[in-house]
Order: structure tokens, then C-alpha cells, then sequence
């Protein structure tokens, strides 16, 4: 749940979140990865149908609930041209320095064959970390995770629209102990993709 700005405030919920007991962690890498493949398996690389199909279920008993960040990390070869490979890295949750950027290029073997890089951020990157980025070799992508938890080339972009009743208002006021004096009305907007069963995201009108 976060505030947003035009006077209203938005809740997200998904029905994988928390199926079998799993962390919103675990469910962030696993759609910001599945958003990585299904893009680099649009953009020509081989990606094997088993990580495409991979259920959260999958992802979980593979990668665990607490990710070692290491383990994500994805080398893929381009099909038309398998001697040219994407590397796809995560970055911890603190900020990310020069050091940290030089630690990671010292780590990557066969430079001369990678075709680019993608780096996913959980944080911020400092000026001399970007810096630093640019003396790479080869091609370097850079996303936040915020921004690979949906595919937008995949998401549909007309969700149901239903405005709550009172009493359901006030229930679910209540479920994500929001507290005003101007309740206002509620919009529950669901999605129903291929990224989630379903995804409803709730905004307070006031």
C-alpha cells in the first residue's frame, strides 16, 4: 500500500503473493525475471520453454523464498549468433558504487564475447557508478525491478473498473487499517493477464 498523488491512494494485491506461504520478495524476482526472459526471447536470444513456463510455485522451490542474487543471474547466447551472449545481473539492495561496478566487471569471463549486459537495480546507482558503467566494452542496460514486474508489451491495458459499495469500502478501509474522516469512494481495478492470475489494484477517490 503507498500514497499517490491526485488526492487518492492506491493498494495492490495479487492472489501469488503469498500462495504456499512466500515472500513479496521472492514474488518481485519472479516476475522481474520472467520480464527479462520473455524480453530477451523477443529480442532473439535462446531462452530455454522451461524458464518461460516456469510457475511461481517453480521459481520458489528452485530459487528458495530468500534469493541468493548470484543464483538469478541469467548468460543467455543470441540464436542467430550463439558466440555473441547476454549477461542479466541483480544488484543488492544497497547503494551501488564504483567499487561494486568494478567488482562485477572483474567477475565476467569471456568479455569478448558478451554482446551486452543487462543490470537489474534494487537501489540507487551513484554518479561515479554510471560513470563507471560507460567504460564497459560492450552494450549495458540498466532497469529498477519496479520496472519489470509487469511486461508492458504483454499487460492488458483496459482493466475491469468497479466502484465499491460502502460496506465494501469500509471493509477493506478497515483490512489495510486506513484511517481519514473523508472515506471518499473506492475503484477496484483487476487485470487478468499471462504475468498474474489476477491483479487488483484498489484507488481511494476523495
Amino acid at each position: 500500500m503507498g500514497g499517490s498523488g491526485g488526492g487518492g491512494e492506491c493498494i495492490t494485491r495479487s492472489s501469488h503473493v503469498m500462495e504456499g506461504g512466500g515472500s513479496l520478495e521472492s514474488y518481485r524476482y519472479f516476475l522481474s525475471r520472467r520480464t527479462v526472459l520473455q524480453m530477451l526471447n523477443d529480442r532473439g536470444y535462446a531462452v530455454p520453454n522451461s524458464e518461460l513456463t516456469r510457475s511461481l510455485t517453480e521459481f520458489r522451490f528452485t530459487f528458495g523464498d530468500k534469493c541468493d542474487l548470484e543464483s538469478l543471474r541469467l548468460c543467455l547466447p543470441l540464436r542467430s549468433n550463439p558466440s555473441k551472449k547476454m549477461l542479466v545481473v541483480y544488484l543488492g539492495t544497497e547503494e551501488i558504487r564504483t567499487q561494486a561496478i568494478r567488482g562485477l566487471y572483474g567477475q565476467i569471463l569471456n568479455k569478448e564475447a558478451l554482446h551486452g549486459l543487462i543490470l537489474i537495480l534494487q537501489s540507487n546507482m551513484n554518479t561515479f557508478a554510471r560513470k563507471e558503467v560507460l567504460k564497459f566494452p560492450f552494450k549495458v542496460e540498466i532497469f529498477y525491478i519496479t520496472d519489470l514486474l509487469v511486461n508492458v508489451t504483454k499487460h492488458i491495458l483496459q482493466p475491469k473498473h468497479e466502484v465499491l459499495s460502502a460496506g465494501e469500502r469500509d471493509k477493506l478501509m478497515k483490512k489495510y487499517k486506513i484511517e481519514g474522516k473523508q472515506k471518499g469512494q473506492v475503484v477496484k481495478f483487476t487485470y487478468c493477464s499471462g504475468i498474474a492470475e489476477f491483479l487488483e489494484t484498489y484507488r481511494r477517490v476523495l
